[in-house]
């Protein structure tokens, strides 16, 4: 397919999503099956300017005064892609299969408007509802915030150090472009351009041998935190496909009990898999039956819970740029009394001078430092650890990291503007001895 083609095409499924409502990935799937000549790399092409134009679907629309898909891509293009208005109008040069000729409107638009006069919401491409709660997170920060959550993530993997050492698996993965990451001593990164498709890491030998996993910075940072140790008791209360789990189990060399659960046994489903591949024996993996509480063995025995809490994913919108345009007011409400429940949980699994790891992949205050001050109030035993402390775990990139990330007295957040992460929100609260 020509890149004009390509530009026609991902209208086409920018339109099948506003009608049908559906998921991006759902949208491109039926496009691709609907158009089997498609190869690979026009697939990836394609979905590279739909995820594009969902990033800056607001911006876009504002750019060019017009909300339809067309307009949004070509906003797109000219505010992700940086493409001049020339390089926008030849790929629209109504030929064969290209989109039609740009109008006097949309060239004038793409010449002349600027989101200077731009809402922040507009200019930085969220929900209008959400503006009071990114505002309270970021105050006058949160345009700059806001757009860099809206850029295209890296590929980021996490060196199992049961299986591979760090320089082994970069020399592995060398041929993809993996570079180490800035802060965490396990992380490689493969930075993806603009149609580039996610390369095959799970065929990899180094992967098959569980030598890396698929991990943000930002989560293998999360884990590292903790600083789960070597024969300690560690539950994992959401542990879902398994991926902080896995970076425990590590940490832990083997030695120790790692109990991993979560309330919606189908998340646990590729767990067990994972912890084959990545040599870890020592995970004992607890799904709930019906009403049966998998943890009621456990009663203040545990030197540390991990609660990866349900939460909006407003830390993740890099990669999933349609999910906050199909967020709504009330599932922060339903999150916020997940969270509640979950921490309720954890309390009373937690030993005197045991410790809880509370971290979400949301940027919102609501769900972090509100959630510490609460729960805190709630249980005086507990105390948060300074953020300081806490960043000292990651040894001599401690310093630099403290400096880049946000610190308040209940925790530490990360932000793809501030660490080059998702955004993950981390605090540990140590219980009275």
């Amino acid at each position: 397919m020509t890149p004009a083609a390509r530009l026609s095409a991902a209208i086409e499924v920018l339109d099948a999503i506003d009608a049908n409502r559906s998921p991006a990935q759902t949208a491109l799937k039926e496009w691709g099956t609907a158009h089997r000549f498609a190869g690979s790399g026009d697939r990836a092409a394609i979905a590279g300017l739909v995820f594009d134009a969902l990033r800056r679907r607001s911006s876009s629309a504002y750019l060019l005064d017009d909300d339809s898909s067309r307009a949004r891509l070509l906003g797109a293009l000219r505010l992700e892609r940086r493409l001049d208005t020339d390089a926008i109008a030849a790929l629209c040069n109504g030929e064969r299969f290209a989109p039609v000729p740009l109008s006097d409107a949309e060239r004038s638009a793409l010449n002349s408007r600027t989101l200077d006069d731009a809402a922040p919401e507009i200019a930085g491409d969220y929900p209008a509802w959400l503006d009071p709660h990114l505002a309270e997170a970021f105050g006058d920060d949160r345009v700059k915030e806001a757009a860099a959550m809206a850029s295209r993530a890296p590929l980021d993997l996490r060196v199992n150090t049961l299986r591979a050492k760090p320089e082994k698996a970069l020399a592995a993965l060398s041929h993809l472009g993996a570079q180490p990451t800035p802060w965490s001593p396990l992380g490689l990164r493969i930075v993806l351009g603009a149609d580039a498709r996610n390369p095959g890491v799970h065929a990899e030998e180094i992967f098959i041998k569980g030598g890396v996993e698929v991990q943000d910075e930002g989560s293998q940072l999360a884990a590292l935190l903790t600083q789960a140790k070597p024969g300690e008791q560690v539950i994992d209360l959401c542990a879902g496909a398994g991926g902080k789990t896995l970076a425990l189990a590590a940490m832990m060399q083997g030695k120790g009990r790692l109990i991993a659960t979560d309330r919606d046994k189908r998340q646990l489903a590729p767990i067990h898999e994972r912890l084959s591949r990545a040599g870890i024996h020592n995970a004992d993996i607890r799904a709930p039956k019906g009403a049966e509480n998998p943890l009621s063995g456990i009663k203040a025995t545990a030197d540390l819970v991990v609660v990866d809490a349900p939460c909006t994913g407003t830390g993740t919108w890099r990669r999933n740029p349609d999910a906050k345009w199909r967020m709504r007011p009330g599932a922060l409400e339903v999150r916020l009394k997940d969270q509640v429940e979950v921490l309720e949980r954890a309390a009373a699994l937690v030993k005197p001078g045991g410790r809880i790891a509370y971290i979400t992949c949301s940027v919102l205050p609501q769900e972090n430092s509100g959630q510490i001050e609460a729960f805190t109030a709630r249980h005086s035993e507990f105390v948060v650890v300074p953020p300081a402390e806490v960043i000292g775990a990651l040894g001599d990139r401690a310093s630099e990291f403290g400096k880049a990330v946000r610190q308040s007295p209940q925790g530490l957040l990360m932000t793809p503007l501030r660490t080059g992460t998702d955004g993950f929100f981390v605090s540990i609260l140590r219980k009275a001895g």
